[in-house]
């Protein structure tokens, strides 16, 4: 005897697949990549914020000489709402991605490290430096993988929010390590 479609005991490979949440979760398949994903996700984050800073208005935090206002301005009017849309649509979609594939936190979702890697430059408002965009980089993905307190504690929230929270918390240790290197004249 087979069950239908809708009984309330469908197997999982029933459901329907979240592919939208699963393109977004996944940055278009980057997740996929078989070493290092997170990594080749934070590489993305790294060309987004290269790409808006480059291309969008206030663009004028591209690291020649310019005043501090102009940082602050672009951080508040273009990069904290691109920060926000990303991470409001990565907890949506790591939540689906995660219940989908029945695992609390799976190694394909990476549009954390996309938001975490967006945020550490957003709040540390870097100019557009080979410098700052390297260190950056590094100081995310060695906080990401650390996970000091409270980074790790983060990841016991529920659903996507403590697949992005983690992360979250990595990119402020990474924001205030290029302040510093600012303050230290890098």
């Amino acid at each position: 005897m087979e069950s239908s479609p809708a009984s309330s005991t469908a197997s999982p490979d029933s459901r329907t697949k979240p592919s939208l949440a699963l393109a977004v979760a996944t940055v278009c398949g980057i997740g996929y990549i078989p070493i290092a994903p997170g990594t080749w996700g934070s590489l993305v984050g790294m060309l987004i914020y290269y790409l808006e800073v480059y291309y969008l208005p206030f663009a004028t935090v591209r690291g020649r000489g310019v005043g501090f206002g102009s940082h602050v301005l672009w951080s508040t009017w273009i990069g904290g709402p691109i920060v926000l849309l990303v991470a409001l649509g990565g907890v949506w979609a790591a939540d689906r991605t995660a219940k989908f594939l029945g695992t609390k936190d799976p190694q394909s979702v990476v549009v954390d490290e996309v938001s975490g890697q967006l945020l550490t430059y957003v709040a540390a408002m870097a100019p557009l430096n080979w410098k700052y965009l390297l260190l950056g980089f590094i100081l995310f993905r060695a906080f990401d993988i650390w996970k000091p307190f409270p980074a790790r504690q983060a990841e016991a929230l529920p659903g996507g929010l403590g697949i992005m929270a983690d992360d979250w918390m990595a990119a402020v240790y990474a924001a205030i390590g290029l302040w510093i290197a600012r303050a230290a004249g890098l």
